[in-house]
């Protein structure tokens, strides 16, 4: 029997909210193999930052997660970042300047998770919802400081962003030392020049993986049980990927593509099983 990895590119899990951990059991008996678990906002572990070092209460969770899911048979990696939209609440408490400043010493500590070989990739990101120009720019030089810190450690950025492109990101990304091809438009719904993490339910998926495009999948499962439902449940990659498979839509060529040698590329760690 042919053996390929499933992965899934965005996965949150939340032990306050949500199943939890042993949530990722659905997502193996549906075939997955492999999942990249990002941070979570930091209202969402319970924690009102006031210094960057508050931050490390989120990714210690995060580490604390992924070993148990390590634990339960799926191979886990997981990726600390600062979520964009923690910019209006930040401001809102702190002042613009003050947020600004509190999100980038948390990307800095971040950094060190992945120096110390804890956490393999950073994520960052900006608003995809309307802010003033200054909330813009603002969030546009945290942005720059993720793609600096990715830069210097030569490992991936997620990044949570507006539809579109992001046309600009790669410039971006060059002039502050990083890969473009490294960056991670997370929830991708069209043509971007950044490495395009897609959902399941993209109507342009078969289209891709005929084209032989290099990209990844991801079911931002959001694991938040008062919100049944939101984005795609845990099983959905998998599901789908099996179901491509059957239809002959897609090759165990393909599965090992998308699901190893891509991923492998973009965050430097193994995907086979």
């Amino acid at each position: 029997m042919e053996k390929f990895p499933i992965l899934d590119d965005h996965f949150h899990i939340n032990r306050r909210t949500g199943v939890g951990p042993s949530v990722v059991k659905e997502f193996m008996r549906s075939g997955g193999t492999h999942i990249v678990l990002v941070s979570l906002p930091s209202w969402s572990c319970g924690v009102t930052p006031h210094t960057p070092a508050d931050y490390r209460q989120v990714f210690d969770e995060l580490l604390t997660v992924s070993t148990m899911v390590n634990e339960l048979g799926c191979i886990c990696y997981p990726v600390a970042g600062v979520h964009p939209a923690e910019i209006g609440r930040l401001s809102e408490r702190l002042g613009l300047t003050a947020a600004e400043e509190l999100m980038c010493g948390a990307l800095d500590i971040a950094a060190e998770y992945v120096s110390e070989g804890r956490c393999i990739g950073l994520k960052s990101g900006r608003p995809h919802y309307p802010v003033t120009p200054e909330v813009w720019e603002a969030s546009n030089r945290i942005l720059e400081r993720a793609l600096t810190l990715a830069g210097e450690l030569g490992c991936s950025l997620q990044i949570h962003a507006e539809s579109g492109p992001c046309g600009d990101v790669p410039a971006l990304a060059k002039s502050c030392g990083m890969d473009p091809s490294r960056v991670v438009k997370h929830f991708a719904t069209c043509e971007t020049p950044l490495h395009p993490s897609i959902t399941v339910r993209e109507p342009f998926l078969d289209q891709w993986f005929a084209e032989k495009r290099e990209f990844t999948l991801e079911s931002d499962y959001m694991d938040d049980l008062s919100r049944p439902g939101a984005v795609n449940g845990p099983r959905s990659v998998p599901r789908r990927m099996q179901k491509l498979l059957q239809e002959g839509a897609v090759t165990f060529e393909d599965m090992r593509r998308v699901h190893g040698s891509v991923p492998k590329r973009i965050y430097g760690v193994d995907f086979e099983i």
